[in-house]
């Protein structure tokens, strides 16, 4: 909204209201707004938001459902109307054709999904969509979103099943005010929306109040007291600063300083990779109050922080330097057209000397040519969803020079396909006047921490400590030192557990479930009571399990109310397999099996893919010493589930406890070989393998530990059964190795002092 509406004429007299009492703000509609703000609700109609869910009408509805066809792996899905409505007859859950009628449509381009009712209030995302570009870009078809797999009636991601439901995947981001409502008992829906669209209020917070003061100031009556003209959050920059560039700077600078947190937390509720606890949203309050972004990890990201997931942008742009020099969302984009303000590399040079930076001696490329377009080498763009390009909103300097080492792409060799990477940087150094030392990349300790090297801890402690690096860099690498017995911890984290980021406390939180009791008390206790809900959920966990004479009876009381909110953050994703695997986890803490067992049992039953299930209640069944159905729940995960690995290796674990090793070696060794990168697997499967000799477990563990060389378990084990084995000189190798990674180790001194009498 703008920040000076046009109203009715003012009366002459104007009076001054003090701290008008204003009700809790509630949601008005979009017709309230446009009275007062027609420019901007102008620019809205027709954008991405305007259209992202509609009702099913003639002018909506982008697909032929002209008795059209698509043939997908054997199953032809037609499209047709009836009676002046839409449907479409395809394979439903059971693989059986059925006919289902469209209800609303889903996006607009460059594709259009369609949804569809079932009952108990859920609605699924058809997966079969129209790619709305024109015809001559290759659209005007029907297409599949996964079209090289064979997605059948039984898999994880047919449209039928819980990755394809719209209640709570994609609802959210696609209407104002959506509530989910599920109810686990009833296993239903009652999912409401104030507009089915993204209106005014999905970004400004619920507007009663606003009209109010505006309705006042019409009056001639002044508001005091009050900030924000009666909404909870402004989300420009109420001083009106610019971005200057003088005559002779390469970089604009803001005239006046701005938080930027506000618009930006505002966006990334919608445009991040996260994991949704609550729809208790409060515009203006921090975005891990209800939502959890995901950090940069190997699944979504490129080691050097890349985009290969479907990521939203937002944990991409906080990489940035344009994040860290103070650049918002808006500084680009039309916030209500969402168009960008400038086309080509003028939006950039806004801020950045087009003097210097659109020069041929800058971008190396012929000019008006696709190499000399900021974008193409700062923003290279990934397709998701088959014909969606996005860029990577980390606006990088490419470095050819680390794709082989971290195996991710860059932007010279997206364009110069048939050249090597070497090629690609060899050309950035003859450019740079033959110079061929880079500065070293957070993504190479990333990458190495991923891959176990010894004292990978070293950097990532230096990386966690360098506030130049963003807080989503350095949480990240908080995360990864949980594989590490890093010596100088509690200094570490007396120095970042009450980092202004919350990011990075909420990974401080998250490790501490790692360390000793005092160590526990002393830093998640005072991270109980953090501003932030996210925060306090985590070192609530953190000290789930903490002896109650450790704590104060203030801090006992905090980490209930923790719990209580960790408790109902599950319950809100009850509808997930996850969010049932996590209750499960929680009431087994609680010593409640019958509770554990039905959530684990319910998220099998929703997400048979979901191999953590499995493992959980198969672990709930060892406690009870319920061995066979543990066996037999295993069985059953490694027919149903997508991932064996950890279903193996806890098979395995069943056989040693019965002393079945030969079948115990058998499923160890199947867990290592699906997933050889787990250290953890290499190190049971080591041990387990002692029962053949230690000759065998020797053997084996050695080439584990070339491929894991910071893994403490596999080195000290080495070191033990080269002492067992007789082997001084080799035991004595292997516990100096431990002890330069770890010099408190324990054991390895121990060791030590024996070999050395």
């Amino acid at each position: 909204m703008s920040s000076t509406p046009k109203l009715k004429e003012q009366t002459q007299q104007s009076s001054k209201i003090s701290n008008p009492q204003l009700s809790e703000a509630e949601y008005v509609g979009r017709q309230q707004c446009v009275s007062c703000h027609p420019q901007q609700v102008e620019q809205w109609r027709g954008s991405h938001h305007d259209l992202a869910m509609q009702e099913v009408t003639d002018q909506t509805v982008l697909g032929d459902f002209d008795n059209s066809t698509f043939t997908y792996y054997g199953v032809t899905s037609t499209f047709y109307k009836k009676e002046g409505k839409l449907y479409v007859k395809t394979d439903n859950a059971q693989g059986q054709l059925q006919d289902f009628e469209i209800k609303y449509t889903f996006g607009v381009t460059p594709l259009q999904q369609y949804l569809i009712e079932f009952p108990r209030g859920r609605m699924q995302m058809l997966n079969v969509a129209w790619d709305s570009r024109a015809r001559e870009e290759g659209g005007q078809r029907w297409f599949h979103l996964y079209p090289n797999e064979n997605v059948d009636h039984s898999d994880a991601l047919h449209w039928t099943g819980v990755f394809q439901n719209w209640n709570n995947m994609c609802a959210e981001c696609h209407s104002t005010e959506l509530k989910k409502n599920y109810d686990y008992e009833k296993d239903t829906y009652s999912t409401t929306w104030f507009e089915i669209n993204v209106s005014c209020e999905a970004c400004h917070g619920p507007a009663s109040n606003h009209v109010q003061w505006a309705q006042d100031v019409a009056k001639g009556e002044q508001w005091e007291g009050i900030k924000n003209k009666g909404l909870l959050v402004t989300l420009g920059d109420a001083q009106n600063g610019q971005w200057q560039l003088g005559e002779a700077q390469q970089h604009a600078s803001r005239s006046v300083a701005f938080d930027t947190s506000k618009q930006l937390q505002t966006c990334a509720r919608c445009h991040s990779r996260r994991a949704v606890f609550s729809d208790d949203y409060r515009h203006g309050r921090p975005l891990m109050d209800t939502h959890m972004p995901a950090l940069l990890t190997e699944e979504l990201y490129y080691s050097d922080g890349q985009i290969k997931d479907e990521v939203y942008v937002y944990a991409s742009f906080i990489q940035s330097k344009m994040y860290q020099a103070g650049v918002i969302c808006s500084d680009c984009h039309n916030p209500h057209s969402l168009q960008l303000k400038v086309q080509g590399n003028g939006l950039c040079t806004q801020c950045h000397s087009a003097k210097t930076f659109e020069a041929q001696s800058h971008h190396h490329h012929p000019e008006k040519s696709s190499g000399a377009q900021c974008i193409n080498c700062h923003m290279p763009q990934t397709k998701y969803m088959v014909v969606d390009p996005r860029a990577d909103h980390s606006m990088r300097i490419p470095r050819p020079d680390l794709s082989d080492e971290l195996h991710s792409p860059n932007a010279c060799n997206m364009c110069h396909t048939k050249k090597s990477n070497s090629w690609a940087a060899q050309a950035i150094v003859q450019w740079q006047g033959g110079q061929q030392s880079q500065p070293k990349h957070y993504g190479q300790i990333l990458h190495a921490a991923r891959a176990g090297q010894p004292q990978a801890d070293i950097e990532l402690a230096q990386l966690i400590l360098d506030t130049n690096q963003t807080g989503i860099v350095r949480a990240t690498a908080m995360s990864l030192l949980r594989d590490y017995a890093y010596p100088r911890i509690e200094q570490l984290l007396d120095q970042v557990y009450q980092d202004p980021d919350s990011l990075i406390r909420n990974a401080v939180a998250e490790y501490l479930e790692t360390v000793d009791p005092s160590m526990r008390v002393k830093h998640a206790g005072a991270l109980l009571n953090d501003p932030v809900r996210a925060v306090r959920m985590s070192a609530a966990r953190a000290l789930m399990e903490t002896p109650a004479n450790l704590l104060s009876r203030e801090q006992q009381k905090a980490v209930q109310q923790g719990i209580n909110e960790y408790l109902s953050a599950q319950q809100y994703n009850a509808d997930r397999p996850e969010g049932r695997t996590n209750l499960g986890s929680f009431y087994m803490t609680l010593n409640s099996p019958d509770k554990a067992e039905g959530y684990f049992k319910a998220a099998i039953d929703l997400g048979p893919a979901l191999a953590q299930a499995y493992v959980n209640l198969a672990d709930l069944y060892r406690v009870q010493q319920r061995e066979q159905d543990g066996e037999a729940i295993l069985r059953l995960g490694l027919q149903q589930s997508d991932n064996t690995a950890p279903i193996h290796h806890a098979l395995g674990l069943l056989f040693v406890r019965q002393q079945k090793l030969d079948a115990a070696l058998a499923e160890l060794k199947q867990a290592v070989e699906q997933a050889p990168d787990q250290s953890r697997y290499a190190y049971v499967y080591g041990v387990a393998l002692q029962s053949k000799g230690y000759d065998a477990a020797i053997n084996y563990l050695e080439k584990a530990s070339q491929r894991h060389p910071g893994d403490l378990n596999i080195l000290f084990t080495l070191a033990s059964y080269h002492y067992e084995n007789d082997n001084p000189s080799a035991a004595m190798e292997y516990a100096e190795k431990v002890l330069v990674l770890a010099p408190q180790h324990r054991g390895a001194r121990q060791l030590m002092m024996i070999l050395n009498r």
